[in-house]
This record gives C-alpha cells, structure tokens and sequence, in this order.
C-alpha cells in the first residue's frame, strides 16, 4: 500500500476515485454472458475494446465515435463492439458496500467528501440515479467533462483548484498505483485501495475514523 511514512496531525478532505473502490465496474461481468472461451474474451479485451480505448471514453469522446473506430478495424466483432456501449450497466456488479458504509460513516463525522472519477459523462448520470452514496460528495471532478483523465497531472491541479483545497490537508483513494502515486506527486496524502477492511485500518491510522 502506497502512503507516507507518517501520518498528519489532522486530514479534513478525504477524496474517493469511484469506480473499483466505490463501484463494482468490471467489463468482465459483461463479455463472459457474450463470449463463452474465457481466452477469447481475455483476448477480445485485451486485443479490441482494450483498457486504453475505454480510457478516451473517460476522457471524453462519445461512445458512437468509439464503436465506430472500433467497428472499423474489427468489423468481424461489430456485435461485441456495439454491446460495450448498449449493454454498459452491466459491467457494474453493483455498490463495494462496506466501502459505502465508510463513506456514510465518514460523513457522519463531518469529514468534507469529494470524488476524483475517471467516467464517461454519458454513462455516469444512469449511476447518480442508481447509487445514492453519490449524494455524500460535496463535489465531483469527472474525468469525461473535464477532458483529463487521471493519472495525468491536470485533473489533480484541476481539483485542488476548483475544490479550493490544500493538497496537504487531504486524502485521496483509488484503486490504481499510478493514480495514487500522481496524487501523492500533487502534494495529496494518498492511498491504494485494496479492500474496506485495509481502508478501515487506513483511515484509523490516519485519525479519521474513530478506532
């Protein structure tokens, strides 16, 4: 786990990435419904809707541009292709719900509550309507409006500028070392999440939930 040697005094902002620490996103639980061989949906994954082209996505081009780059140089998967988009909810398993719990349990304490989320626009307002945990954030920085996608430096100085923050009086989670590691670059205590239970322990080292 990524964090510094000691922890501050005091944190008054805790910030929390969404998907894979809030939510359960996985393109998996979609494509093993569409493809049967497991090596060919790792393949398909891997080769055809690939992490980096989901990542313009967060970084905001429309999912019909997408398909339709896609669908142009692997037409033979023109079905699957289009499915990432028709069929995109049922990539989210659902709410990390003892993360949830630690969000409400952070609230309740009065800790300020902010979300740092690589998403694309056209798919986050189905999950604002679907998950109320949403309604704990003061503010969200979204990586799909903002046009910069973590782990690029921007969207860090976007949000400690918009937030009006200092970045010493914070505390970001996410699930992906490189995000942590440019928000600890950005001057933000940061962790890796890995599981509630290790975030428990986290945010009690840190003095922000009560042991």
């Amino acid at each position: 786990m990524l964090r510094p040697a000691a922890a501050p005094a005091s944190l008054t902002t805790v910030i929390f990435d969404v998907g894979g620490v809030l939510l359960d996103w996985n393109p998996r639980y979609l494509y093993r419904q569409l493809i049967a061989d497991a090596a060919v949906m790792e393949d398909f994954l891997a080769r055809v809707c690939t992490p980096d082209w989901n990542h313009r996505q967060d970084e905001g081009r429309s999912f019909a541009d997408a398909v339709a780059e896609r669908t142009a140089l692997f037409p033979e998967h023109a079905a699957l292709i289009a499915a990432y988009d028709q069929r995109w909810d049922e990539m989210v398993q659902g709410a990390i719900e003892h993360t949830v719990q630690l969000l409400y349990q952070l609230k309740e304490r009065g800790v300020r509550l902010l979300a740092l989320t690589n998403f694309s626009t056209e798919k986050l307002p189905q999950m604002l309507q679907r998950y109320p945990f949403f309604a704990c954030f003061e503010a969200m920085v979204v990586s799909g409006e903002v046009g910069i996608a973590k782990p690029d430096p921007r969207i860090f100085a976007h949000l400690i500028a918009v937030c009006g923050l200092q970045p010493g009086d914070c505390l970001f989670i996410d699930d992906v070392p490189a995000n942590v590691a440019a928000a600890q670059d950005a001057g933000l205590h940061a962790i890796r999440f890995t599981t509630a239970a290790a975030l428990t322990v986290s945010l009690r080292e840190y003095g922000i939930l009560e042991s």
